[in-house]
């Protein structure tokens, strides 16, 4: 039970996070099917400065790691640009550019991956290899049955999502910026006829989705394989778009389905381990996250409530 919750929690955290920043784009109007890609990329940068930067430190130092998750989250939001420009400023069709910014994504880390490897580290490779994270318990809480389990084996990173989650939640109903975004997803004429502009709100929130999935992305990177590679791209940011469907795009509601998505991932290798079977059956119950959401979708999907004016271009002149 233990050891599901604590690899649960390793999995759900970066997921939530990355559903976050897809509900600051999407509560602005903006349908951001890029999180897949932008995560991808975030990772990759956030890589990148790690491998380069960890000469300067220990080999047991930390500092690397964190500052993997600032270089992802600056990654991702440039990253991020590309898509906000093709929606808002040309007003393409925000679906499209979402699978596109998807598989440039995969393309372009994977080439500049097995490129910057030869070149640069004169070692032929597919991957970035990082620094193991340590890991942390809570004295007195994590000895605590079952509860205890939140408590143990802490990934620093977790706390940084929390810390990020709980600041995002906070811009976002509690400041007139995200105000501003949320009427811009439901009302975005009212919102110009009170005098903020539409496409700068929208763009904004383009870019801090594109930081946060960056975030979840390096994160990823660090639990699960502790290296970048093309297996990066395991279908988690369309994961965290289910889990912010399935929220209604609210924070809260969302971090429930993120939750079970990662206790399902994580029974799912506990219960191959437990059965004694083979590895190929790991990968079988991995796919537990999607099934769920394949369940979710036919039997909550009518009670969903998207933003009013999701996926609109918005128009001055139309009314």
């Amino acid at each position: 039970m233990n050891t599901l919750i604590i690899d649960g929690l390793s999995f759900a955290l970066p997921l939530f996070i990355m559903a976050i920043g897809g509900i600051y784009s999407e509560r602005s109007g903006v349908t951001n099917l890029a999180i897949e890609g932008l995560q991808g990329f975030g990772a990759f940068v956030g890589a990148l400065a790690a491998t380069l930067l960890s000469g300067f430190f220990a080999a047991s130092s930390q500092v690397p790691m964190f500052l993997a998750m600032l270089f992802a989250m600056l990654g991702g939001m440039v990253y991020s640009m590309l898509h906000a420009v093709l929606c808002v400023k040309f007003k393409a069709d925000q679906v499209i550019s979402g699978v596109v910014i998807n598989i440039l994504a995969m393309a372009l880390t994977t080439f500049l991956t097995s490129q910057l490897n030869a070149s640069v580290f004169g070692a032929p490779s597919n991957k970035f290899v990082l620094g193991t994270s340590v890991r942390f318990s809570v004295p007195g809480l994590s000895s605590i049955p079952v509860v205890g389990a939140f408590f143990s084996n802490i990934y620093p990173f977790e706390l940084v999502i929390i810390a990020a989650a709980l600041i995002a939640w906070y811009f976002l109903y509690k400041t007139p910026f995200g105000m501003h975004l949320r009427a811009c997803g439901d009302n975005p004429h009212a919102v110009d006829a009170a005098g903020v502009e539409v496409g700068r709100v929208r763009f904004a929130a383009v870019m801090v989705s594109g930081a946060l999935s960056g975030l979840g992305g390096i994160c990823f990177a660090y639990s699960i394989s502790a290296q970048f590679s093309p297996s990066i791209y395991m279908g988690y940011g369309y994961l965290a778009i289910a889990a912010l469907i399935f929220g209604n795009w609210q924070i809260g509601p969302t971090l429930w389905a993120c939750l079970i998505f990662g206790f399902a991932r994580s029974a799912g290798f506990a219960l191959t381990q437990a059965l004694g079977l083979a590895a190929a059956f790991s990968d079988l119950f991995m796919t537990l996250p999607y099934i769920i959401t394949l369940l979710l979708l036919i039997f909550f999907s009518k009670s969903n409530r998207a933003p009013r004016a999701l996926g609109e271009i918005y128009d001055k002149g139309k009314r």
